[in-house]
């Protein structure tokens, strides 16, 4: 199973037409375009997982830099997040002294 990080998507774009392209691939687990907790507009961003790593493979390779929906989206495998909590050795705010 893999998870595929999808960027520069249009922002009309939804969760069913990212699942529609990815299935073209392959077995879609599930797709998900990332939105505003507020607006809830389209943060232009998103992820699919798909079952079969070797078409996830496939669809990386082939739809990276595809245009889709009017923009040219960016696809690769998702990177774990990154921990955001703030380091006790550095400030957060005013002085940026590191």
């Amino acid at each position: 199973m893999k998870n595929i990080f999808v960027s520069n998507l249009s922002f009309s774009v939804g969760d069913s037409d990212l699942r529609q392209v990815f299935e073209e691939y392959g077995e879609v687990i599930s797709a998900k375009v990332i939105t505003d907790r507020f607006s809830g507009k389209s943060r232009g961003f998103g992820f699919v997982e798909m079952k079969n790593d070797e078409e996830a493979d496939k669809a990386i390779e082939e739809l990276n830099n595809a245009e889709f929906d009017g923009k040219v989206i960016n696809v690769t495998i998702a990177r774990p997040r990154e921990d955001h909590r703030p380091r006790p050795d550095r400030p957060r705010f005013g002085n940026n002294r590191y």
